[in-house]
This record gives C-alpha cells, structure tokens and sequence, in this order.
C-alpha cells in the first residue's frame, strides 16, 4: 500500500498484566492523535483466541462468545460499553474464547481512543479454520452521521 515506507508505524505493547482498565486508559491516553490523523489499529483476534480448542471444542464457545462482543461493540457506546468490555470475564464463555488475554486486549486500547464513537462489524466469518467464530469491528464518529456507510460495510 505504501512502497516508499514512508508512513511511521508505532507499536504498542500489551502490558503484561492484562489489566482492563489499564489498557482502556492508554487507549484514552492516545485519543488526542485521532485528531491529528493518526490511525489507531488494536490487532489480535478479539472474539476469540483459543489455540486448544480450535477444532469442534470451539464452535459454541467461540459463537457464544462472539455474540455478546458484537452486542457490547456495536448496541453500546461510551462509558457502557467500556464498562461492558471492563467486565468481559463475566461474559458468556469468556475464559473459553480466551484463556489468555493478550489477543483481546488490543481491542480495549481501541475503544478507549475513541469511547465515545459508535462502532459497526466490519468482519465477521462464521467458519474460520472451519468451526470457530470471529468479528472485527470498526469504531468511527462518522458512521454516526453515515448510517449507509454503516449498513454496508460487511454486506
């Protein structure tokens, strides 16, 4: 997309912790660059990252789990949702969709740079490596005033 390199790139890493709140914090911390034009990506595999159960173990946790993070991601906004996604171990199937939480702390850093913005899903497969689901979602102030962008953004 960019041959030249000329577009800097900053890595932030997962505090090893995995606190929460910590991670919507240094989202939050980071807002401010939005409005400069920097694009803040959170990566990883936020509805589900469980290399044991990848096989038919993990289809119902993996849906189960996927559809409460839609629900948070996209029903919510603001301080709901960041209290939803502080709470996430609560979720149905949370600890089998995540044994670990380095692949779902990226997606709180997110949020927390843009909390307030609604957010849509932006991908979605029901079969990924053949049984297992998972979402990606896309956090945005315009899709508030563009409800046609919104609509079509997985269609």
């Amino acid at each position: 997309m960019y041959p030249d390199a000329d577009v800097p790139v900053v890595q932030l890493s997962v505090h090893r912790g995995f606190d929460p709140a910590l991670h919507l914090e240094a989202g939050r911390a980071l807002a401010p660059l939005r409005d400069e034009g920097v694009l803040i990506v959170g990566s990883g595999l936020p509805s589900y990252h469980n290399l044991s159960s990848m096989g038919p173990d993990g289809t119902d946790p993996s849906s189960t789990f996927d559809a409460w993070l839609t629900e948070t991601m996209v029903e919510t906004c603001g301080a709901e949702r960041s209290q939803r996604l502080l709470e996430w171990e609560a979720a149905p199937a949370a600890r089998l969709a995540h044994p670990r939480e380095e692949h779902f702390m990226p997606l709180l850093v997110a949020v927390g740079a843009a909390e307030p913005d609604p957010a849509v899903l932006h991908y979605h497969e029901d079969s990924m490596f053949g049984r297992i689901t998972s979402s990606g979602y896309r956090l945005d102030a315009t899709l508030a005033t563009q409800p046609e962008t919104a609509r079509n953004l997985i269609s």
